[in-house]
């Protein structure tokens, strides 16, 4: 069965790179963009082709950072909703002035674009690349970014008034550096089954919390857990069916969850089960590069926690690492990594995230 979709007429406001465009002439930009413009800009010609075809829905593929990558099929009118639900979540009117620095082939660049173009933004593009606001030197009401463009996007983060943050986790060291800010600075929480996030969290709320904030869901959207304690999402406006994820979560309201961490990246040490991201977020305190802890093949407990850190190697640096990790008291000694590894690159996705599994295989 073939389900057509009408293409919704661009909203009056909508501007990209300044450019007020119909559907008529985003065919025109697509196709110049594809031509001669940039790579990142031709990622963005090719999905707007693709959104003006009558066909009811896109082909995506997902990010391969939590798992093999894939290519899934999505509603276009699940995007429609899902723009109008950030629009309304994070209270951002038509000729609100949008930055998109994400590529185009993924998920989270693709609503950028649809954002726009449904709620009447302003867009203008810049390359997705580690440090988006280098060249930009005007101020925007909106931009969404990677965990990783954050860190290095810190001192020009003035320039944008609300930014979301999304495709891994944010680390304490990183909600530390962002708490002071003017910007406010949500971190979400979503895949590509979802056409984005689902649910989001203020890293930087003025009301200075001791505990940690819950992710609070968008609206439509009902969310429970499964035997195995992971989390289970219905939300009919912008995904097919239930979608019970691997993240595990604790549920504090219908509305509210907090995130522990994958289940498939769950350590069991000796019989004692160990979430990497909750040992993560301690370690944060001691290591100042990228870093990530994992399970490895062991005799005696079957899998023992090891901890990878992006540096050169160093005899002082792996002294002084076991040295400030044997004197964080918020670990348990379970949690202490029984060995490290310094690797000069971490393996990243296509987007920028780090790749563990094949980080593990190239430390050899």
């Amino acid at each position: 069965m073939n389900e057509k979709f009408e293409v919704p007429e661009v909203h009056p406001d909508f501007r990209l790179n300044k450019l007020h465009s119909s559907i008529a002439d985003l065919r025109k930009i697509a196709y110049n963009f594809i031509k001669e413009g940039e790579p990142y800009e031709g990622l963005v010609g090719d999905f707007i082709l693709d959104w003006v075809k009558p066909s009811a829905f896109l082909v995506v593929q997902t990010s391969g950072s939590t798992g093999k990558p894939k290519k899934i099929k999505i509603k276009k009118e699940h995007m429609v909703n899902s723009a109008i639900a950030t629009g309304k979540f994070f209270e951002l009117p038509a000729k609100s002035k949008a930055l998109m620095c994400l590529p185009a082939n993924y998920i989270a660049g693709k609503m950028m674009v649809v954002r726009a173009m449904v709620l009447g933004w302003e867009l203008d593009l810049v390359p997705p690349s580690s440090n988006p606001l280098d060249q930009v030197f005007k101020i925007y009401d909106f931009c969404a970014m990677t965990p990783f463009q954050l860190d290095n996007s810190v001192g020009r983060l003035h320039l944008i008034k609300k930014l979301i943050v999304g495709g891994g986790a944010v680390s304490p060291h990183l909600q530390n550096m962002v708490k002071d800010l003017d910007t406010k600075v949500y971190e979400t929480f979503g895949m590509t089954e979802t056409v984005s996030h689902i649910a989001a969290k203020r890293l930087n709320s003025q009301k200075k919390k001791s505990q940690s904030i819950p992710f609070k869901v968008l609206p439509d959207v009902g969310i429970s857990t499964d035997k195995r304690g992971c989390l289970v999402v219905k939300a009919p406006k912008v995904a097919e069916g239930i979608i019970t994820t691997n993240d595990v979560v604790e549920i504090v309201t219908y509305k509210k969850f907090y995130w522990k961490g994958r289940y498939d990246n769950v350590v069991n040490s000796g019989g004692i089960k160990l979430f990497p991201e909750e040992i993560e977020s301690k370690l944060n305190n001691a290591i100042d590069n990228r870093f990530f802890v994992t399970g490895m093949p062991d005799d005696a407990l079957g899998e023992k926690l090891v901890l990878f850190v992006e540096a050169d190697f160093s005899e002082e640096l792996l002294i002084q690492l076991k040295e400030s990790i044997q004197n964080l008291n918020t670990l348990e000694k379970y949690e202490v990594p029984k060995k490290i590894y310094l690797l000069q690159k971490f393996e990243e996705t296509p987007n920028g995230k780090i790749h563990r599994e094949n980080t593990v295989k190239s430390r050899n």
